[in-house]
This record gives C-alpha cells, sequence and structure tokens, in this order.
C-alpha cells in the first residue's frame, strides 16, 4: 500500500488552535497561501517551507489548546512535509522566518533523509531563540506508528487536545485513539512562559486546521 506523509501519529501531533472563537481579522498570514474555507484554515502551497499564520491567542499559566487537523495534499515528490505550532509566541517574525521570537515550537515531521533529527516520521521541540535561531531540545522517533501513513487515512480529521504548563513547561497531550491515555513531556523552561500569540506552520505540504 502507497505511504504518504500523513503527519497523524497516534501519540503526538504538535500542533493546535485555541478552542474559542477565532478573531480571523486579526490572523497575520506571515508566509504561505492560508485561506479559510468553510470552518477551516487552510495552507494550500504545497512547495512553501516555513509557512506561517500568527493567531492571537493570550496565554499564561495553564494553557489549553484543542483542534483537529488534517492533511490535505503534497509532499510525496520529496518525502518530506511537516507542520506543528509556536506556543507562547508575543512578537512574531513579520514574515518567512526559521525562528519565530522567544517561543517553543511543537513539530510533526516526515522526512526520508533528514539532517540531525531521526528519519521517516519523527516529533521535535525547539526553542526559539529569535526570529533566526532556534534550538533543538528534543527529538522522537515515531517510525513505530509509520503503518498509519496510510492513503486510507488521508481525509481523516484528527482532534487533538494539549494541555501545556506554563510555569512548569509540563506538557499533556491526549491521545486521539484511546480514552483516557495522556502523552507526558517536559519544554524544559527555566522561567515562565507567556504569550499574545500561537503560530501554525507547514512545511513542503498543505494541512487544514479546525475545532
Amino acid at each position: 500500500m502507497k505511504k504518504t506523509p500523513f503527519l497523524v501519529a497516534a501519540l503526538l501531533l504538535f500542533a493546535a488552535l485555541p478552542s474559542t472563537a477565532l478573531p480571523v481579522d486579526q490572523f497575520h498570514y506571515a508566509y504561505g497561501q492560508w485561506e479559510i474555507e468553510g470552518d477551516r484554515l487552510v495552507q494550500t502551497d504545497l512547495l512553501a517551507g516555513m509557512a506561517r499564520v500568527d493567531i492571537p491567542y493570550l496565554q499564561e499559566g495553564t494553557v489549553v489548546y484543542d483542534f483537529n487537523v488534517r492533511y490535505e495534499d503534497g509532499g510525496t515528490e520529496d518525502l518530506h512535509a511537516g507542520f506543528g505550532i509556536h506556543i507562547f509566541v508575543d512578537n512574531p517574525a513579520p514574515g518567512k522566518a526559521w525562528g519565530n521570537d522567544k517561543s517553543y515550537l511543537l513539530w510533526l515531521n516526515y522526512d526520508a533523509d533528514p539532517e540531525g533529527i531521526s528519519p521517516g516520521l519523527s516529533a521535535q521541540i525547539y526553542k526559539s531563540l529569535s526570529h533566526h535561531e532556534m534550538e533543538l531540545v528534543a527529538d522522537y522517533d515515531l517510525n513505530r506508528y509509520a503503518p498509519l501513513l496510510a492513503d486510507s487515512n488521508k481525509d481523516v480529521a484528527i482532534p487533538v487536545l494539549m494541555e501545556v504548563n506554563g510555569y512548569t513547561g509540563d506538557v499533556k497531550i491526549a491521545d486521539p485513539l484511546r480514552d483516557g491515555w495522556v502523552y507526558r513531556f517536559t519544554l524544559g523552561n527555566k522561567e515562565p512562559l507567556s504569550g499574545k500569540f500561537v503560530s501554525l506552520r507547514t512545511n513542503s505540504g498543505s494541512f487544514s486546521f479546525g475545532y
């Protein structure tokens, strides 16, 4: 069965939208081709690297992110695609940028031949130090979930529920396939985190987000 980079590993889906009503007219489309299609936010440029949209969302203390994500298209030519979210952002980069203020990027990735991270299906935590610099905090090999990357799953919108404690950096993500299962990890921050924006980003593929 042909596999596509449909990035919906059952363990970690690192992107989120607030569950409250979103101020669509205040979105900042930094890079890529972002569109509102019905009740979904879609990044349609299949080739754009570092595509990003910044969404106003106050974050302090314990923050809950509740959304769903769906793979739309792309990534089959170079076997490389990914998506993720910057959390606790105060001053988003004005345009295309590798980093994004002082924030943390939670990233889910499929890359057949990457540099510096696990090949195949993987997840990363990056600490963004500026608009131009990020540090890799953790890398998780998720290839045991590679069988989920099948054409039969590509139209499924996967629910995501993530809770982040900005004081301690503790993160809990609910398993979308098993009720009551929660996966835990830490951001490793030394000081309390807060922010005014979350930033969704994609790389080399089209994904849509809803809630």
